[in-house]
């Protein structure tokens, strides 16, 4: 990741922390559901905002890792980082 733009932060729905990371010349738009954030990263099933943004600081060098292998693919946007995302990484 060459540059990690904005402070993270929990959507809307609650379902997800948005990022935006820049990566050969390109800034894209990714997020990583709570889900994963629960299973890989350890935030508590009914964390709130504060607890699910600290999970992402705590897990972030893991999943830029992720999110940049995952957009040099991806045909849309935003990248969306899913459990499955990390389970064949062997992160668990």
């Amino acid at each position: 990741m060459d540059t990690a733009h904005d402070e993270p932060s929990v959507s809307a729905n609650k379902a997800t922390v948005v990022f935006r990371i820049s990566s050969h010349r390109r800034t894209v738009e990714c997020a990583i559901t709570r889900q994963a954030l629960v299973q890989y990263f350890w935030a508590p099933a009914d964390a709130d905002d504060a607890r699910l943004l600290k999970a992402f600081a705590d897990g972030s060098k893991r999943i830029a890792a992720v999110a940049e292998r995952k957009m040099l693919t991806a045909q849309h946007e935003p990248v969306v980082l899913n459990a499955a995302d990390f389970a064949d990484r062997g992160f668990a």
